[in-house]
């Protein structure tokens, strides 16, 4: 990866995903997450600020050194304890049944092999245990996913993401029991970024 990878996108990210246009999202999606909580592409840790107080720690796994210590502030502020214990989801270094929650958001469509990562979340939930999620991905509309397919090999170069991710099949074809979602075009956002799934997952 070079530096562009390293030190560049992560501040990209950080900016694109900031409170002004995600922060009602992350608050909805946060809400209800209790016990000890797994979170992979934990980034900036710009969700920290919306964990609720049943969150008794979170463990991060994430890749960008230099997103974790842009994380640092957040996480002095937060009275929710970080441990930073991974750096790739989809080999989790920890035993099967660990977690109470698990979190993802707009994290999945970044990874190489993201089912891979479902069924190591899957792995590490207790029984009935829920991930929280919400990324964006596929358009319904054709033209849309038209558009999202072509600009796919631009948006992995500048964001290290693709536009037309298919949440609901990679969900569907994980080992996770999706209880709860909804699916809409942000408003204010290009269509081509904008179409999000959020919801609840269970092991």
């Amino acid at each position: 990866m070079g530096i562009y990878g390293r030190c560049v996108r992560p501040r990209l990210l950080d900016r694109a995903l900031g409170p002004r246009l995600t922060g009602p999202i992350r608050e909805r999606v946060c809400a209800g997450l209790t016990g000890d909580v797994l979170e992979i592409g934990y980034g900036s840790g710009l969700n920290q600020p919306h964990l609720p107080p049943a969150v008794t720690g979170v463990w991060a796994v994430e890749p960008s050194a230099t997103a974790l210590r842009m994380s640092q502030e957040r996480r002095a502020a937060s009275p929710v304890p970080v441990v930073v214990a991974g750096d790739d989801a989809r080999a989790l270094p920890f035993p099967d049944d660990r977690f109470d929650s698990a979190l993802c958001t707009w994290v999945l469509c970044g990874i190489p092999d993201a089912g891979r990562a479902l069924a190591e979340v899957a792995r590490v939930l207790r029984p009935g245990g829920v991930l929280h999620f919400v990324e964006h991905g596929a358009a319904p509309d054709p033209a849309v996913l038209r558009w999202q397919r072509r600009g796919t090999p631009v948006n992995r170069v500048v964001s290290g993401c693709v536009l037309d991710n298919d949440v609901a099949g990679l969900l569907a074809a994980s080992p996770l029991a999706v209880t709860e979602a909804r699916s809409w075009y942000e408003e204010g956002v290009p269509r081509v970024a904008g179409f999000m799934t959020s919801g609840r997952a269970a092991a």
